[in-house]
């Protein structure tokens, strides 16, 4: 093997393994994601949404969050950088809320929205589901799918943010204890709440990275033992 040709299949190899190794959990982030994913059915929990991507690159203008059953009422948590506005039902409460950007949120940087929800005691455990529909300069993202039984939500395209409501909260107080983490800046990047739930939200995507890594450490491998086998 000359050494051009070496050269070459020795950069293709280490070029596979770090494109695996990089773009698969680039492409597993790319979710809306709720953070506590999980709360106590009878109390009040402040939900914070955060995506770091756009709609296929276009920059982020709106969030809009639908609000599903099992949950009583809504109160949006009102940040730096955003507008809101609610459709409410007949009772009052609202049924959908819609933050919009008062910039446009460039694809790649971190944005949050969040909402006080207060979860009702029929809800006790089981898991609610949040539709939330990505507005952007061109196009938008429905993150509604559900995974159904035998599926996760790395099975899915654009899966919902998923909370899980367990037991009626012994406490007695209605409250949850998130609000402080909610009431910094909406496009703050460095929320270390959120930051540790994404880094959580998709071990799958990290034994890939990591699969593809070793194949390209192993690529590598087999280039110098063939190339070291043809000149002896």
């Amino acid at each position: 093997m000359t050494t051009t040709r070496f050269r070459r299949t020795l950069l293709l190899g280490s070029a596979v393994g770090v494109a695996l190794a990089l773009g698969v959990p680039l492409a597993a982030s790319a979710h809306v994601h709720v953070d506590p994913g999980t709360a106590s059915a009878g109390s009040t929990e402040t939900l914070t949404f955060a995506f770091s991507h756009g709609c296929d690159g276009s920059p982020t203008t709106a969030v809009v969050i639908d609000v599903p059953e099992g949950v009583g009422n809504v109160t949006p948590v009102v940040q730096g950088g955003w507008t809101i506005s609610r459709e409410l039902g007949a009772d009052g409460v609202p049924t959908q809320v819609t933050f919009t950007s008062e910039v446009p949120v460039e694809d790649g940087l971190k944005a949050t929205v969040a909402l006080d929800a207060l979860f009702d005691e029929s809800a006790a455990d089981t898991s609610i589901a949040f539709p939330v529909t990505q507005v952007c300069v061109d196009g938008e993202t429905a993150w509604t799918e559900v995974a159904e039984d035998g599926q996760s939500e790395d099975d899915l395209e654009s899966p919902a943010p998923v909370v899980e409501v367990g037991p009626v909260s012994a406490e007695g107080d209605g409250h949850g204890d998130h609000s402080d983490s909610a009431a910094g800046d909406g496009h703050d990047e460095g929320d270390s709440s959120e930051a540790a739930s994404s880094d959580s939200a998709d071990p799958v995507a990290r034994w890939l990275a990591a699969g593809g890594l070793v194949a390209g450490i192993a690529a590598l491998v087999v280039v110098l033992v063939r190339g070291r086998s043809r000149k002896s």
